[in-house]
């Protein structure tokens, strides 16, 4: 089984967020960078087929030389080799057809993405990927077993799960779930020397039109100061005549 997994270059949830340039572009100074959350969960779980079933596992990422440490991170973490299509992700139809063009060159039997990345949260690549690859799509996947070219997924919906089944080619969205948090892996320094000799091909992009702009960032409102009610009925009193809820 070959196995492609989807890598998103994003900054830490500890980090301090600001822009620049009048509040148009990102400032990822003092930023940490790390793998997308929800693509950890999917690398995890690309491990499991590597060392159960003897699958191939290729990671790829679409952006500039400094996504690099995060790609080899996941070759730290034992994916076989790494790609990095040199450009920047502009909105998710433009990374999904440059995902597109190297998974159809290709030929990957699975493909793991994960449900939306954590800076942007558009959770729309996923599924792109798939309508343009003409491939089977499941989304907020928590559990994937394949056996030959049969794939028994499970997914989260609206009040519970759901299993299916369906056939490879399978594009997946993955997220938490998909692997317990206790089996995602920290590289040892014998994957770190590994990933030092792996493969990290860099690709040109795909001329892909470009349908959408970034105006400006904003970020959200600071809170409001904080009143204390020291009675019940001042308590009453705020929610009636400040807040307007009673």
């Amino acid at each position: 089984m070959k196995i492609l997994v989807c890598i998103s270059h994003v900054p830490d949830t500890t980090s301090k967020i600001n822009f620049i340039e009048g509040d148009t572009k990102f400032d990822t100074n003092g930023v940490q960078f790390v793998i997308n959350p929800n693509d950890e969960f999917g690398l995890t779980r690309a491990m499991w087929f590597k060392e159960k079933q003897g699958a191939s596992v290729e990671v790829i990422s679409v952006g500039g030389a400094e996504t690099e440490p995060t790609l080899r991170k996941a070759l730290a973490i034992g994916a076989d080799s790494a790609i990095r299509v040199d450009t920047d992700p502009i909105d998710g139809l433009f990374v999904a057809k440059q995902l597109a063009k190297v998974a159809k060159e290709g030929n990957y039997d699975l493909i793991i993405a994960g449900r939306e990345s954590i800076d942007y949260n558009g959770g729309m690549v996923p599924g792109m990927l798939a309508s343009l690859l003409d491939a089977n799509f499941v989304n907020t996947c928590i559990g994937l077993e394949i056996e030959g070219n049969t794939a028994t997924a499970i997914r989260e919906i609206d009040g519970g799960k759901e299993t299916l089944t369906t056939t490879t080619p399978l594009v997946i969205g993955g997220q938490k779930g998909l692997v317990a948090e206790s089996d995602l892996r920290i590289p040892n320094m014998r994957g770190i020397m590994m990933a030092r000799k792996k493969a990290l091909t860099v690709l040109t992009p795909e001329a892909v039109e470009v349908q959408t702009k970034s105006i400006a960032f904003q970020k959200p409102e600071p809170k409001g100061a904080v009143t204390l009610a020291t009675s019940v009925d001042e308590l009453i009193s705020l929610l009636h005549n400040e807040a307007k809820v009673i």
